[in-house]
Formats: structure tokens, C-alpha cells, sequence
């Protein structure tokens, strides 16, 4: 048997008649009804949510991580929308020690050509032996560590950077997900000229517990904002690096003013490989559940085989 859990999506959209505008307007069942063949994974549906993917919260995707741990069934296949689902197929990736399959897609159901029916069949199949939380898209599977969101319209957006579809088995990290995500951590972007004051702003307008900054290159960042990092630090607060190029990840190799090298010295933690995004699930992750940060992520770096 198979569950699936439905939050919605794309994959759950129609367009409006009168405005054209796509969204959410499928329930759960009938999403399921209208797939071809998915009636001999004898499926058993539960709708946590029916939202476009960017209102998809961290509240959201532990009750998703959740559900999918508890379920009874063989296999368990996500619906989602595609803007944010790498991200909950990571956090369940790390708090859920069954598989889960993710389900997409790029073109609402009344599209010709929509791609939902096939990637949630396609899911179903993957599902009972994936190697952790994977994504299934357009005749690929893709490990939830490693995939992201690549292009805005086509059925093709997806892709592993440096890695390519997943084959065969993958390392696996699990902790026990915390009963809330409630620990804040902003992510901030950098840019040229960047503000130290920006950092600042940024941790007293959200009561931050953490900080994740997307860098450039191998994780640099503007010296001009190097001052409001070390205020985040000095504040014991952990504070990660991530870069925004999509493959090779962060490195100490720089000195100098913002430098990889000075970051490191100063305490902060390089994200690897993994995007801004899901580094900041991550330390959300380890702040809730009271683990050391820096002790924690390095440690899932490594097991997860996203160190630079």
C-alpha cells in the first residue's frame, strides 16, 4: 500500500476560469483519482495543506516529516509545489529514516501536456526503495540533498548539480525531528558593497538564533558586512556561510577582508554543498533540538557527503 500526502502545488492546480491565474484548487483524492495506474499502489490519502509552494513554512514541513514517519503503509509518496520542495524533501531527508518520494510539477493539471499524473506515478514506483528522500521529475530521481530548482517554466527544472540523477545507495544522516521549528534564522544575500548594518538589522528585526549568509565564490563575503557578522558571533550566535553558485561549494581559501580563510578563524561554519536554503533548515534543525551547531552540521556534512 501506499500513502501519500498531499500539500499542493502546481500538481494540485487548475486555472482560474475568470482571472487564468494558476492555483491550488484539486483535493486529494481527486488528485489521486486522475493518475493512470496509481489505483494498483492501493493508495491511501491525507491532505496536510493546499498551498502554492512558496507559502509552503518550516511549521509545514515538519508535519509533513512527521506524517511520513508515522505512516503504516509500504511507500510513501509528497505532492508539493515545485517552488520550495527541494527544501522539505531535504528536512525530511535528515528527521526520516523511511524513504519518501517527492511528486511535482512544472504544469497545472488542465495544461496540455501536464506533467503531474506521470511524476506521481512515476513516485509511487520509486518509492519503496529510494535511497532517502528523493525527488521524482520528469523520468529522473533526484537526492533531496543534492537537487535544486534550476529553471523557472520548464518540465526539466530540475537537477543535481555536480551530481546528476541519483543511482544506486546514498549516505544517510537522521536525528529525530524536534517537536517545533521555531528557533529563527534569517538567511541574508550578499552583494557588492554590502552593508555591515544590513546584518544587524536583519537578527534585532527577527530575534534571529542564527544566521545563515549566502555568499559569493567559494562562501566570501563583502568585507564592508564583515563587522555585522562578527556581531552575530560575538552575540553566540552560530553563523553559516553558503554560496550562491550552484556546484563545488564553500572553501577557506581566501584571506583578506570577508575572505573564506577570515570567516573560518572568526567561527564561521562553511555550508558544503548545500544551498542557502537548506542550510538554514539544517541549523533550524540543530537550534530546536539544543545540538551543538557547529558540531552538529559539520557532522551532517560529512555523513550526507555535502562537504565541499
Amino acid at each position: 500500500m501506499l500513502r501519500v500526502i498531499a500539500t499542493g502545488g502546481t500538481i494540485a492546480s487548475l486555472a482560474d476560469p475568470d482571472t487564468g491565474a494558476v492555483r491550488p484548487a484539486v483535493g486529494a483524492d481527486e488528485l489521486i483519482a486522475g493518475v493512470p495506474g496509481l489505483a494498483e499502489f492501493e493508495p491511501v490519502v491525507e491532505e496536510v495543506d493546499r498551498v502554492n509552494g512558496w507559502n509552503v513554512t518550516p511549521a509545514t514541513m515538519l508535519e509533513v516529516a512527521r506524517r511520513a514517519a508515522a505512516a503504516r503503509e509500504e511507500a510513501v509518496v509528497v505532492t508539493h509545489g515545485t517552488d520550495t520542495v527541494e527544501e522539505t524533501a531535504f528536512f525530511c531527508d535528515v528527521t526520516v529514516e523511511r524513504p519518501v518520494a517527492f511528486a511535482a510539477a512544472m504544469r497545472a493539471g488542465d495544461e496540455l501536456g501536464a506533467d503531474g499524473p506521470r511524476n506521481l506515478l512515476r513516485a509511487a514506483q520509486v518509492a519503496p526503495s529510494a535511497p532517502g528522500s528523493v525527488l521524482v521529475m520528469n523520468d529522473e530521481v533526484h537526492a533531496a540533498r543534492w537537487v535544486r530548482k534550476l529553471h523557472t517554466g520548464s518540465p526539466a527544472a530540475f537537477g543535481s548539480p555536480g551530481h546528476g540523477p541519483v543511482r544506486g545507495s546514498l549516505p544517510r544522516w537522521t536525528v529525530e525531528p524536534p517537536s517545533k521549528l521555531d528557533k529563527p534564522v534569517p538567511i541574508v544575500q550578499s552583494y557588492t558593497g554590502m552593508e555591515d548594518w544590513l546584518i544587524t538589522a536583519v537578527l534585532h528585526a527577527t530575534g534571529a538564533a542564527g544566521l545563515v549568509v549566502e555568499g559569493t565564490g567559494l562562501g566570501n563575503v563583502p568585507g564592508s558586512a564583515e563587522a555585522g557578522i562578527r556581531m552575530a558571533l560575538d552575540r553566540g550566535l552560530p553563523v553559516v556561510v553558503a554560496t550562491r553558485v550552484p556546484t563545488g561549494g564553500t572553501g577557506a581559501v581566501y584571506g583578506g577582508p570577508g575572505g573564506g580563510v577570515t570567516l573560518r578563524d572568526a567561527g564561521v561554519i562553511g555550508a558544503g554543498t548545500l544551498s542557502a536554503a537548506k542550510a538554514r533548515l539544517l541549523l533550524m534543525l540543530l537550534l530546536a533540538r539544543g545540538d551543538d551547531p557547529r558540531a552538529g552540521f559539520e557532522d551532517a556534512l560529512g555523513r550526507l557527503g555535502c562537504s565541499a
